[in-house]
């Protein structure tokens, strides 16, 4: 059966200031979770333009993931079966990321963002139909909540404490109960994931596992993008996609792969010394 599902994450900062600091997350947190077994390894980098997104970002990964998968999965797959192959296409405020398995060849999963400048409020970004929308499951997730589970340890968890925190370079914070509501400036992810695993027997539980999972990351990474204000904050989109390209030579190398596709045909020869101690730091931070 095919999971819909929709998660509104609210942020405490504007839409331009998102752009800069989902990009920077990302970057930190696959250097974070890269070694020679496990991690992200870039396959492709590079501009795009179509009729439907305009223009934007293509990339291609491949997730490595094999210590996360949860016990009872390992008994009826190796654990190569979460291996991973992620496409996406980031043309901001617009994105769409298409998530494959080699090992499940039915398997389908699909995350369409919509970046709006509310608190969650706006009842239908993706413009479904009343099929869809019928179907449809909304959660909307509070960045400063400490709730854990399982998938939060399985993803990572970080330890910010949101309702004491306070950023030196941008003034935000802390976020207390009902932030959402009255907090300037506010942007919303709204996230629409679809999932399908037509396996008899077990699809369905790998489906709310995937569900579960996808959650765990959305919420630790939004978590980051504001925990980490500090890092990210006055960066320009130059300096950032400068960092991107250098981290991502960097995780090939760390998990002993090929050098990225990327426009530019030596990684070295574009980024001086000095832009990878700068990425050296931000993995180190």
């Amino acid at each position: 059966m095919v999971q819909l599902k929709e998660f509104r994450i609210v942020m405490p900062m504007s839409l331009e200031e998102y752009q800069v600091a989902q990009m920077y997350m990302v970057m930190k947190m696959q250097q974070q979770s890269t070694n020679g077994d496990e991690g992200v390894e870039v396959l492709e980098n590079k501009r795009f333009q179509d009729d439907v997104f305009g223009k934007g970002q293509f990339t291609s990964k491949v997730y490595r993931l094999q210590s996360k998968a949860p016990a009872w999965l390992t008994t009826i797959a190796p654990k190569d079966a979460l291996v991973m192959q992620e496409e996406a296409w980031n043309a901001y405020p617009r994105c769409k990321t298409v998530i494959k398995c080699p090992y499940f060849t039915k398997f389908s999963l699909t995350i369409e963002t919509v970046h709006r400048a509310d608190n969650g409020t706006s009842e239908n970004v993706h413009g479904l139909n009343e099929e869809q929308l019928a179907a449809r499951q909304v959660e909307i997730i509070d960045i400063a909540s400490a709730e854990t589970d399982y998938w939060s340890y399985a993803i990572g968890s970080s330890s910010f404490d949101f309702s004491k925190f306070k950023s030196t370079k941008s003034g935000r914070g802390p976020l207390l109960d009902g932030w959402q509501d009255n907090y300037r400036p506010v942007m919303t992810a709204y996230k629409l994931v679809t999932i399908d695993a037509p396996y008899w027997g077990f699809g369905y539980r790998l489906e709310q596992a995937l569900l579960a999972g996808e959650r765990a990351l959305f919420i630790e990474s939004h978590r980051n993008c504001f925990g980490w204000i500090d890092e990210w904050f006055g960066l320009t989109m130059q300096q950032i996609r400068e960092l991107e390209q250098q981290g991502d030579c960097l995780l090939n190398e760390k998990i002993s792969k090929p050098a990225l596709l990327t426009d530019a045909a030596d990684c070295e020869q574009r980024f001086t010394h000095s832009s990878e101690r700068q990425v050296q730091q931000v993995v180190h931070t």
